[in-house]
């Protein structure tokens, strides 16, 4: 080329456009829509999707990146799900008007994800919820059957990208173990390049070889260095990266942000070292710092997972249910159902396991599944969903699949019982994400300043990111994440099964309990049971035993044991109606039987006889045939051994205690020398006036425990602050309350209580002595005395020291107050 003819332009190869839905570039192919650019036809119909029902501010998300439609979908693909019997093995509940479906979604990836698919109510007018669980990668919808088929909702994700997996597995209920190793594979990587790197940079530890071909081959094991940090910090550390950059996005700071800021600052300087040929750089500190961290998080995460946070149902509900075996009933627990029991559910029974109806018709209220009020009436030979309750006889029912080892778990913890009693704002991690990051950067910026102005900038830069690393917030949040979580298995392994870490905290802040009578302070299955009136002929016993039997009322029960020696009768009751806290009413035949309170059988038009005794000492269940009293049921109830002794135990320590029936005003004297005053005892009160009770207590700046059996108290239990259901052998479990205590195990509760304030100490004790740790690491980063790799190493040991503290203290504790 001579050197008067132009230079030829060199003009930089053209990058292709992202795709303005999943991000990805045009290179195959490229659309332009609505001044956008695609990648593909199906990005293309996505973002229609999304403007037709005006979603667009999805793309306005910090971390959207949506996901192309799957290139193997067709039309069709999913027309297997209408099939009858691959849709009743999928679906979780249906009562013909609703029905859910929980799907595994493994292309979910970030919080736009499930911002999207929390919206599919706005893409369909059939979906009525969907809620993302996103550790699960599971998403729960409702939606309405007769309005959107169940191939069509597979479609309906499938067209904007989230394909549902379902596999043969799902069909047969079986589960896929999904365990991610992905943190393992960056903890192998980083170890790996740890290794090598310190192998590399023995010559610069010694200060060996000063020769030229010496020099050669440290500038080799340099370059070598510095390949091997690469997946170092673009892959292992990724993590941390990845956290603090959506923090950010969503303008707060986490826990990670420092340390993203510490490991791009030893990156950044190390590359700057080795261009500017001042130094080997810190490629060592980096990849040991990453390794350490990453180490000391999974070993935290399988802790963590090993303190029962995931525990089954057989866990949570020690409960049994009623089973038919040649007409003989008996009693077996809810982990031992097997396809093909047949299983007797009373009036205001859960069903704890999906079932047919072979009882000719039955009502079920699924308002603890659906949340419609509505009981549904449901015919011989229907499919009965787990979580309904029966409202009405008796119902016989064959176990069609074994009890979903979650499901009852969560419809415990359905949001619909907690009514607002945790703030996810006001716990400790919010709290420390909020100000401790910030106080971290301030103090590490200021040391480094401080540094620089004295001229040592070598110190500056160790003294700022070992700062970064070593002070981090994960020792204070574990002290109340493994506390809790050792508490949760210590009283469950004790007879107390609590529902989460929230309740431990607000039982151990209450100062007053409120105790229903009847199947709470009264043992379910043992009384004195003494009929006084007209003599009953065979006939009536079988009435009266047959339609007690109906109930799960504790009274009810008791009276079909006392009538032991009476048969029972299969025949249906016609116009059957149980009102709680007062009675039960049926027309047997042409006659119309009424049992329960005198108020109940006087409403009916009967007088009850003249009482024999004076007084009403002992409750008394009423009986009247066609409005005429045939008498009463004089029941002497057995108070559960060790319980006087705990309620005045209870006082001792200065808690308020209440009795909260619905019964008659039965046993005052011996009530009274157990509560105290007659103000402290409260009958004849119906499930809504229990509540207000409660809550009037609470107007009063009182913190409530509500214990109940979860028949009558339900509301009293939710609205409570801790509710507490006591359970013996009946099917009597609330989603209301907040722990299920078995019933021998009520007169510890005191000891309960203790063990719960012991933990509200012993994680205080564990603040403190994280913010000790913190401080002494500060102390010596601010000085320049501590390394990087030395930093990282300190992080894991100071979260292994809180789990072992923890751990140990409320063993410690456990032992000292349940023994």
């Amino acid at each position: 080329m001579g050197k008067n003819e132009p230079a030829l332009a060199i003009h930089p190869p053209v990058q292709p456009a992202a795709c303005y839905h999943c991000g990805e570039s045009c290179q195959e192919e490229h659309h332009r829509h609505d001044d956008h650019d695609f990648c593909c036809e199906g990005c293309k119909t996505v973002y229609d999707l999304l403007k037709e029902n005006d979603l667009c501010q999805y793309y306005r998300l910090g971390d959207s990146q949506g996901n192309s439609p799957s290139d193997d979908f067709y039309q069709g693909k999913f027309d297997h799900l209408n099939l009858d019997d691959v849709r009743s093995k999928l679906l979780e509940f249906t009562d013909g008007k609703q029905a859910r479906v929980n799907w595994l979604v493994p292309k979910m990836h970030c919080s736009s994800c499930i911002w999207l698919l929390e919206q599919l109510h706005r893409l369909h007018p059939a979906v009525g919820s969907s809620v993302v669980n996103f550790p699960e990668k599971t998403v729960r919808i409702t939606f309405h059957p007769d309005r959107i088929k169940l191939s069509e909702l597979a479609e309906l994700m499938s067209r904007i990208g989230y394909e549902p997996y379902i596999s043969l597995n799902d069909v047969e209920g079986k589960q896929v173990n999904k365990w991610n190793r992905t943190r393992l594979y960056k903890m192998g990587i980083a170890g790996f390049t740890f290794g090598n790197i310190m192998m590399l940079s023995l010559p610069e530890y010694f200060d060996l070889g000063q020769s030229q071909e010496d020099q050669q081959l440290r500038w080799l094991f340099t370059g070598l260095n510095v390949a091997l940090s690469l997946p170092v910090i673009f892959y292992s550390a990724s993590e941390f990266f990845v956290s603090a950059w959506k923090a950010l996005r969503g303008r707060y700071l986490n826990i990670d942000a420092p340390i993203a800021l510490a490991l791009l600052s030893v990156f950044l300087t190390s590359l700057y070292q080795v261009f500017s040929q001042t130094g080997p750089g810190y490629f060592d500190s980096l990849a040991g710092a990453v390794f350490f961290m990453l180490l000391g998080r999974y070993f935290q995460d399988k802790t963590y997972a090993g303190i029962a946070f995931d525990r089954d149902y057989k866990s949570y509900f020690p409960i049994a249910v009623a089973v038919m075996k040649e007409g003989v009933e008996t009693r077996l627990p809810v982990n031992d159902l097997r396809p093909g029991d047949h299983i007797l559910i009373r009036n205001r029974e859960l069903i704890p396991a999906d079932a047919t109806l072979l009882s000719p018709i039955a009502l079920i209220d699924y308002s603890f599944v659906s949340g419609e009020a509505d009981a549904v009436e449901r015919r011989k030979g229907d499919v009965l969903y787990a979580g309904g309750r029966q409202c009405g006889p008796a119902v016989e029912m064959e176990v069609v699949r074994r009890v979903s080892q979650s499901y009852l778990t969560q419809l415990w913890n359905n949001d619909a019982f907690t009514h607002q009693k945790e703030d996810q704002n006001t716990t400790l991690a919010s709290r420390i994400n909020r100000y401790f990051s910030s106080v971290v950067l301030v103090l590490a910026a200021v040391t480094f300043l401080v540094w620089a102005y004295m001229g040592s900038w070598e110190t500056a830069f160790n003294a700022s990111t070992t700062l970064l690393l070593v002070a981090c917030p994960c020792a204070l949040l574990l002290s109340t994440t493994f506390t809790n979580g050792n508490l949760l298995s210590l009283f469950g392994k004790h007879g107390f099964y609590i529902k989460n870490a929230f309740a431990i905290e607000r039982l151990s802040k209450i100062d007053t309990v409120v105790f229903d009578k009847t199947g709470t302070m009264t043992l379910s299955n043992e009384a004195e049971v003494q009929f006084i009136g007209s003599t009953l002929s065979t006939d009536e016993k079988l009435i009266i035993k047959t339609l007690a039997g109906q109930s799960s009322h504790s009274l009810s029960r008791l009276i079909v044991k006392s009538l032991a020696e009476s048969s029972t009768s299969r025949k249906a009751f016609t116009q059957f109606e149980e009102q709680e806290g007062a009675g039960l009413r049926a027309v047997w035949g042409r006659q119309v039987v009424r049992m329960g309170s005198k108020a109940w059988v006087m409403e009916g038009g009967a007088v009850p006889v003249e009482e024999l005794e004076p007084g009403t000492r002992n409750p008394r269940v009423y009986v009247a045939f066609n409005g005429e009293s045939r008498g009463y049921f004089d029941v002497k109830p057995r108070y559960r051994p060790g319980l006087t002794d705990s309620v005045k135990t209870l006082q001792k320590e200065g808690f308020g205690t209440y009795l909260l029936s619905g019964d008659q005003p039965t046993d005052q004297v011996f009530l009274g020398s157990v509560f105290g005053t007659a103000d402290q005892l409260l009958f004849q009160r119906k499930p809504e006036q229990k509540l207000a009770f409660v809550d009037d207590l609470q107007q009063k700046h009182k913190t409530v425990l509500m214990v109940g059996d979860g028949l009558n108290d339900a509301g009293a239990l939710q609205q409570s602050d801790v509710g507490l259901a006591v359970s013996d052998d009946i099917n009597t479990f609330s989603p209301a309350c907040d722990a299920i205590l078995q019933g021998e195990k009520l007169p510890l509760l005191p000891n309960y209580i203790r063990l719960a304030q012991a933990g509200q100490r012993i994680i205080k004790s564990s603040f403190a002595l994280s913010l000790l740790y913190n401080l002494v690491g500060i102390s010596f980063a601010i000085t320049g005395q501590l390394s990087p790799v030395v930093a990282a190493i300190l992080m894991p040991i100071s979260s292994i020291s809180i789990v072992l503290f923890t751990t140990l203290t409320t063993n410690q504790a456990a032992k000292k107050w349940m023994h």
